[in-house]
């Protein structure tokens, strides 16, 4: 455990940037071996609409860094935050801070998102993408980004997270992040050991069906128990899912970088349904 603790707390840039390009080349792979839906859709151009606001999610948060990295050192310091207060050992540190840092940054950001009206007009554009793929996991506005960026410095104060669990709690955010939104076709055994647990492509993919009430399950990013435990869960067969928003379907919706970056700040309607869709 002393090795994981000294290992990320100190954790260089290079290797965190390793992990990112890591992990998309890995599961591009993957998705090209065995994918759910097969590339009909440009994967290059695809791609790269994902890796430009993939660059503006790590300009924010390179810009911001340093209020995290002080947060983590204050609470540690001023032994705040519940962690602190518990005084746990390391792996007990590990064992209930990472899913705390997950249910308050990941979860609690997300499902936020989708019931403040004002924070759903930035998070919609990472709805947006009608093709799914592992390019897909940080394809956010930047105005997501730093709505984002307060939710996990705000886990971090309410945990109590020494900053090696924060970098922890990070890669394994981005790694999982890319693998729930691969393209790929998940063994069902393999689906059935880890879904208990953790988010997988077959559960986060029904998240990204472009109407109700699918868009509002399924809001986990490392750990699947949090949606199961606040009835937010949901099964469905991923091939008769369509990929993203009712309301932004139009080609400039999610190919026009430029006209992304201003919807936001277009008020749309939500469209109404006679009957609530069944999958």
């Amino acid at each position: 455990m002393q090795t994981i603790v000294d290992y990320f707390t100190t954790i260089p840039s290079s290797h965190r940037s390793l992990i990112l390009v890591g992990g998309i080349t890995i599961f591009w792979l993957i998705e090209s071996a065995v994918p759910l839906f097969a590339n009909t859709y440009g994967k290059w151009k695809h791609a790269g609409i994902n890796f430009f606001f993939t660059l503006t999610t790590i300009i924010v948060n390179f810009i911001l860094a340093f209020i995290l990295v002080r947060t983590s050192e204050w609470v540690v310091a001023a032994d705040f935050g519940l962690l602190q207060w518990l005084n746990l050992p390391v792996w007990a540190v590990l064992v209930l801070g990472l899913p705390l840092l997950d249910l308050i940054g990941a979860y609690a950001a997300h499902w936020t998102e989708h019931r403040i009206p004002v924070l759903w007009r930035f998070h919609l554009i990472h709805h947006t993408d009608q093709h799914i793929d592992t390019t897909s996991a940080n394809r956010h506005h930047p105005g997501e980004s730093v709505i984002r960026f307060i939710f996990t410095t705000a886990a971090v104060l309410i945990v109590g997270a020494p900053i090696w669990l924060v970098f922890l709690y990070q890669s394994l955010s981005v790694v999982l992040s890319q693998f729930n939104h691969a393209n790929i076709v998940v063994p069902k055994w393999i689906n059935k050991v880890l879904s208990p647990v953790l988010v997988t492509p077959d559960m986060h993919r029904v998240h990204h069906h472009y109407r109700m009430p699918y868009t509002d399950t399924n809001f986990g990013n490392i750990f699947s128990f949090w949606d199961r435990i606040f009835g937010t869960y949901s099964e469905v067969d991923n091939t008769k899912l369509i990929y993203g928003v009712d309301t932004h379907m139009d080609l400039a919706d999610h190919s026009d970088i430029g006209h992304m970056l201003k919807v936001p700040f277009v008020k749309r309607e939500t469209l109404k349904y006679d009957t609530e869709e069944k999958l």
